[in-house]
């Protein structure tokens, strides 16, 4: 167990034996035996010892005895967290049979029931789905238009349609459940480097941020573009590479202004409204910003790649907790990047060079904020 602090008071082979003489044929025998042998023992001691995992239970934020806020849940990396075994023979050849495993992630999000957890990989240049029920992990299979060459954020709709962005495609791709392409935007909007995604469906939004060219793309549900604000500077209401999105649930678009070392608020039709952090290595200080949430109590969660933690803010900008240090222990990240909060208060953080992703629970008190 570890603390946290709180702005304000809490954190959040080789053989030996003798010489003897043997001929050609029955030296090679011995060797290939005794390397078998070896081989064998390996096996069955990975057999009757697998790798034990360090014990969760309890791993809270802010440490006992204060009240927790945040409670860890599990990780994912591939198919083997959900079951897979290795073959003998995979293992005598070195190999693993564990299934899809991650490799970069970079951003996640989650059915409401967080029974399917969807992960873009730069490296796999795809989006992985994590089916819990089904204890499966696959790739998402798009049609020949759909490839995707640099997968970033990802988003569900109510619908089940999956809306990506792709930096070197240059567009927003909304994707069928089956992965069949049934838009593909941007283009006719110039969009330089497509990164962030946020959805808005009770007000029939959808948010790119296109990072390079310092601006937010708007668009509706069906894919008609509405209105594109921002420019370049460091004014309220001007952006500086902004990278991710998220909506709260009065339907604020929070943005991460990471050239800016800040989160900015808009309304739904780009008018500023607010702006908390700077740069800085202090609590509520930011480095390297980069995925932004929103809980039910309209916490705001941001993620800081330098720090690997991210932090927790009231609606005000006043920071509460933060959760996470430099490790690939539970509850530690190594440059993380996207993060979401779905309807149950599950968070979703994309640990990027760990690879995999973690879940956490916001715990929501009685009468109202968790986190105070």
């Amino acid at each position: 167990m570890h603390k946290n602090k709180l702005c304000g008071g809490y954190e959040a082979i080789a053989l030996d034996g003798d010489m003897v003489k043997t001929n050609r044929s029955e030296c090679v025998r011995v060797l290939m035996l005794a390397c078998l042998g070896v081989a064998l023992a390996g096996l069955v001691g990975c057999a009757s010892e697998p790798v034990k995992k360090k014990d969760t239970s309890g791993l809270v934020w802010p440490s006992p005895p204060e009240l927790p806020r945040i409670s860890y849940v599990a990780e994912y990396h591939g198919q083997r967290d959900l079951g897979a075994k290795d073959s003998m023979k995979a293992a005598l050849l070195g190999e693993e049979k564990g299934g899809l495993a991650l490799k970069k992630p970079y951003g996640v999000t989650a059915s409401d029931d967080g029974k399917l957890i969807y992960v873009t990989d730069t490296m796999l240049r795809a989006v992985v789905v994590f089916d819990i029920e089904k204890k499966e992990v696959r790739p998402l299979k798009t049609d020949a238009q759909g490839w995707m060459s640099n997968p970033l954020e990802v988003r569900l709709d109510r619908q089940g349609r999956i809306f990506v962005t792709d930096s070197e495609r240059k567009e927003l791709l909304v994707l069928s459940p089956e992965g069949k392409t049934l838009m593909a935007l941007g283009k006719k909007e110039e969009i330089g480097r497509p990164t962030g995604l946020a959805l808005d469906e009770a007000r029939g939004r959808v948010y790119v941020a296109d990072t390079v060219n310092h601006r937010i793309v708007v668009y509706d549900l069906e894919g008609r573009h509405l209105l594109t604000f921002g420019e370049r500077g460091s004014e309220p209401g001007q952006l500086n590479y902004p990278v991710n999105l998220a909506v709260d649930r009065d339907g604020k678009l929070l943005v991460s202004d990471t050239g800016n070392f800040r989160v900015q608020v808009f309304d739904g039709e780009g008018t500023f409204l607010d702006a908390f952090g700077q740069l800085g290595d202090s609590y509520g200080s930011f480095s390297r910003s980069k995925g932004v949430a929103v809980d039910s109590d309209n916490n705001v969660y941001v993620i800081d790649g330098a720090f690997n933690n991210f932090q927790i803010f009231n609606r005000d900008g006043k920071l509460l907790l933060f959760v996470g240090a430099m490790g690939r222990d539970p509850g530690m990240f190594w440059l993380p990047t996207g993060i979401f909060v779905d309807r149950a208060d599950r968070i979703y953080v994309a640990d990027s060079i760990n690879a995999r992703i973690q879940v956490f629970q916001y715990i929501k008190q009685e009468g109202g904020t968790a986190v105070k």
